[in-house]
C-alpha cells in the first residue's frame, strides 16, 4: 500500500502508546538521522518520515508499518 504515499500524504501508525496520526514529510532514500536514531533507509529499502499530528515529532517508518487515511 505505502509505495504510494508521498508527502503531506496523513497516514496512521501503531507506536507503544497506541494508534498515532500524522502526515508524511517525505520519502527517505538515503542514511539518515532523526534524534540520534539511525535510520538505514535505501532507494530499494526507503523509509518515510512522518511528523505527528498530536506532538509533531518526526520519526522514520518502514512503508509497510503506515497506513494512508482518507481525512
Amino acid at each position: 500500500m505505502s509505495e504510494n504515499l508521498k508527502s503531506g500524504d496523513k497516514v496512521t501508525w501503531n507506536t507503544s502508546q497506541g494508534k498515532t496520526e500524522g502526515k508524511v514529510v517525505k520519502k527517505q532514500t538515503s542514511p539518515t538521522k532523526i534524534k540520534g536514531h539511525e535510520v538505514k533507509a535505501s532507494k530499494d529499502n526507503p523509509e518515510y518520515i512522518v511528523e505527528s499530528a498530536k506532538t509533531g515529532k518526526r520519526a522514520a517508518h518502514k512503508p509497510d508499518q503506515l497506513h494512508k487515511t482518507s481525512h
